[in-house]
């Protein structure tokens, strides 16, 4: 079947003035498709994702994921002729993302009244941690208070232990996520019904609060108050991560009862496949601890390789808890090209976290990593939107804009 590389969402244009990870996360993923998408960027510190991370010699290198098929443009915002520059390339594209806090844009004449009267189709999404009503709007908004705030944090971790927190960045993920969603449905409704643009307030709490199961309802309705279960699933047992001999752990999801039965009988215990206290979900989580202990003990005394074999000869659900140097030895991450080798400006060569959705035709392309240089492609950027040679000297000189290929001695 013939593939078209970067079609799906060619003819999109998308400036990103947005930082850190939720807001350009939504970006990279319309950029992975094909957007052509304009990251705005301080000349002077660029990004803050750019100090995030390790770096190899000098090279930050989440940014180069972060950045990936994305043209830079490194302009001061905060100046009068900065924010000129913003309103004249808003006028010109379909999408735009904003990641500050409630009231700036206002404050610097870019708020969506103002922008859209040059594009009317103009979709502006913004991006905090409280959203733009309440009365939290005003606070500052990070993944992380939105971990807490959600109540993600609650029901994570062990029973007898702390809240938890992620280590990564959990909240911002799933916002650039349901953002880019968002995006891709006022396109479609601006689009099919020939309407104006419109603003998409996108809070990173309630993306996150929105992806955590049934608990409003179930308080709702039975004032049930979820609880820390550590590993454990509170709707279905068995589930869990286990142990091995050889101290390696995998997880086992197999709470639906056909599945129940087939791994009792993979561990041989028959007897509690036939058994009637085991028979239905809610008996077995009325009898979780036991099941929970003879599953733990079956596990703890083989090799991972042993009990993996087992399992999958009897279709249990079943996976290897990975770290990352697993991952990328394994042959189904290889199968799917879930990590990709792209060639690199700076490092010569580095693997990254691959598109994970596989469309038949359009199935999208990472065309660069992220510039290192800030302001990569200011000059064909401003050139494109009408400025001439003489206004971008001014810029430049005026420390609005940046231009590192001059400022290297190289002209353009």
């Amino acid at each position: 079947m013939k593939q078209e590389h970067d079609q799906m969402l060619k003819k999109i244009k998308v400036l990103d003035i947005s930082n850190l990870i939720a807001g350009p996360g939504i970006s990279t993923i319309l950029a992975d498709f094909g957007a052509d998408v304009i990251k705005v960027e301080h000349p002077k510190a660029g990004d803050y994702i750019r100090n995030w991370g390790h770096k190899k010699d000098g090279v930050p290198l989440a940014w180069k994921s972060h950045g990936r098929g994305k043209r830079l443009l490194a302009v001061n915002i905060s100046k009068p002729a900065g924010q000129k520059i913003i309103r004249r390339i808003a006028a010109e594209v379909d999408v735009m993302i904003e990641s500050y806090r409630p009231g700036k844009l206002e404050e610097w004449g870019l708020d969506y009244e103002t922008i859209s009267r040059d594009n009317p189709k103009l979709i502006l999404v913004r991006v905090t941690g409280w959203g733009q009503t309440g009365p939290y709007k005003d606070r500052p908004g990070f993944g992380t208070l939105a971990e807490a705030f959600s109540g993600f944090a609650h029901i994570t971790g062990q029973a007898d232990g702390p809240p938890t927190l992620p280590s990564f960045a959990l909240a911002d993920g799933v916002t650039a996520l349901v953002g880019a969603y968002a995006v891709l449905a006022a396109l479609y409704y601006r689009d099919i019904n020939d309407k104006p643009g419109q603003v998409i307030d996108l809070s990173i709490f309630e993306s996150l609060f929105a992806v955590l199961g049934p608990q409003a309802i179930e308080y709702d309705q039975l004032k049930i108050v979820q609880k820390r279960f550590g590993n454990r699933s509170p709707r279905g047992v068995p589930r869990n991560a286990y142990q091995t001999s050889d101290n390696r752990w995998l997880a086992i999801s197999a709470s639906a009862s056909d599945m129940a039965i087939r791994l009792f009988k993979a561990i041989g215990r028959d007897d509690m496949a036939a058994d009637p206290q085991y028979a239905t979900p809610a008996k077995r989580l009325e009898n979780g601890d036991l099941i929970d202990g003879t599953i733990a003990d079956w596990i703890r005394q083989r090799p991972l390789k042993a009990v993996l074999a087992k399992l999958e000869a009897f279709k249990v659900p079943v996976a290897p808890v990975y770290d990352i140097a697993q991952i990328m030895q394994d042959p189904q991450y290889q199968a799917r090209q879930s990590i990709i080798q792209l060639p690199d400006e700076d490092l010569g060569a580095v693997k990254m976290t691959n598109i994970p959705v596989k469309f038949s035709k359009t199935p999208g392309r990472i065309r660069h990593t992220g510039r290192t240089q800030i302001g990569f492609d200011s000059i064909d950027i401003l050139r494109s939107v009408g400025m001439s040679d003489p206004e971008i000297d001014q810029l430049i000189e005026q420390e609005i804009v940046t231009d590192p290929h001059r400022s290297n001695g190289k002209t353009n």
